[in-house]
């Protein structure tokens, strides 16, 4: 026996090294149907890595006060050498992540990936979601720009509007009568310490529950069902080293995608860094117009629809609530849009259409027309998981097959 070996024994007889390994690597069966749609989950936990090697490297030179913030950021981006290029994979890496989690969330509506048995896997995921929200509203205050100032400030009024408690709550939230230091000193805490750990903790659940369960697919059927003599799925590959070297071609082309903006358009046109932002805080000066980053722009647009504001707070919360409950709410026999019936396909896309044109409508000024079509497009993005119940339910679905179709 070589030493490597002995000292895999070692460790084996002591840690299940090996048999971890093999449960979610090489013994673990994948379907052999994977298209593009699946190159989104693997890449996030690229995204998420980038981030937090470049988060944990900008924080040793960060200076988390009112005085120093914006400082140190300009000295981070004009003094240390490679210091832009960290800051822009990290302030780009923060877009980025959002990217590949609503695309990996579109597979999910597109594939039925949160129908039984994977509704905690949906879960987890939107817990998941919801802790990269905090996150990017938490490290939104941090570079101290003028954007951040007053697009918290914004944010942080809407508790306010809750009876009674919304004034307390608020100035909880900010630890101050206004957005001070103290308000930057918590976020700061809670960005680089709270919510990562849970957010690794949730990440780690996500593919612990994935892997019992096993993976969706683009048919939406169980490959358990059939398998060989020697109980390997009839239709799976494993894992490691199939999809393993396979996800390396979706890396590779989006790590050339994320570098192109990294060197040439970091700013994203104005909305992954906003020109106000190279300001440094002022109270004094009001951009001239304020609005969260885009990934939060659709839900930004759901609250400003309602005229009440008390109204639009519980309308925003409630866009992403109903999330939560969408497995319970879809009644189709079937899993994958490919076999469902017209009436599905017609709602997914009035949906997305819907939810692309909010995220527009949220970065925007708001007059008389962009108000009238935000509410438009808010009543269409409630009423896909509203009336779910009743369009899968009577709608006429096709047969998926026994086996998987498209493998290679």
């Amino acid at each position: 026996m070589s030493i490597a070996k002995k000292f895999m024994s070692w460790v084996d007889a002591r840690y299940p090294a090996t048999e971890t390994y093999e449960y979610h690597m090489s013994k673990y069966y994948a379907p052999k149907n994977f298209n593009f749609w699946y190159f989104f989950g693997v890449l996030s936990m690229v995204v998420l890595v980038n981030q937090l090697v470049t988060g944990i490297w900008l924080t040793m030179m960060f200076n988390p006060s009112a005085e120093g913030a914006f400082a140190s950021l300009e000295y981070i981006m004009r003094d240390v050498k490679g210091g832009w290029l960290i800051r822009y994979m990290h302030s780009t890496g923060a877009s980025a992540f959002f990217i590949v989690v609503y695309l990996h969330m579109f597979r999910g509506l597109l594939y039925g990936s949160y129908k039984k048995p994977r509704e905690l896997v949906w879960l987890i995921g939107m817990g998941i979601y919801l802790c990269l929200m905090a996150e990017g509203f938490f490290g939104y205050l941090l570079p101290w720009g003028n954007m951040s100032y007053w697009g918290a400030q914004v944010i942080l009024n809407l508790p306010a509007a809750i009876p009674f408690i919304g004034d307390a709550l608020a100035e909880w939230v900010r630890g101050d009568y206004l957005i001070s230091g103290i308000t930057l000193n918590r976020f700061f805490a809670l960005h680089v310490v709270a919510i990562p750990l849970v957010l690794v903790g949730l990440v780690f659940m996500h593919l612990v529950a994935l892997h019992h369960v096993g993976s969706n697919n683009p048919d939406g059927i169980d490959i358990k069902k059939l398998k060989d003599k020697n109980g390997v799925p009839l239709d799976g590959v494993p894992f490691h080293p199939y999809y393993t070297v396979h996800d390396m071609v979706g890396i590779v082309v989006f790590f050339i995608c994320f570098f192109a903006v990294v060197f040439f358009v970091p700013e994203g046109g104005g909305y992954f860094l906003e020109k106000p932002n190279f300001e440094v805080a002022n109270a004094l000066k009001t951009p001239p117009h304020i609005a969260p980053v885009w990934y939060y722009m659709p839900f930004y647009a759901i609250l400003r629809a309602v005229p009440h504001k008390l109204g639009g707070v519980i309308a925003m919360g409630a866009a992403i609530a109903v999330l939560f409950v969408l497995p319970w709410l879809d009644r189709s026999p079937v899993r994958s849009i490919r076999y469902k019936g017209i009436l599905s396909k017609i709602a997914l896309a009035i949906f997305v259409v819907s939810f692309i044109i909010l995220g527009y409508l949220g970065g925007t000024a708001s007059t008389p027309t962009a108000t009238i079509v935000g509410r438009i497009c808010t009543v269409l993005y409630f009423l896909y998981f509203l009336l779910m119940p009743f369009y899968t339910s009577i709608e006429k679905c096709k047969q998926p097959p026994e086996r998987v179709t498209g493998g290679h």
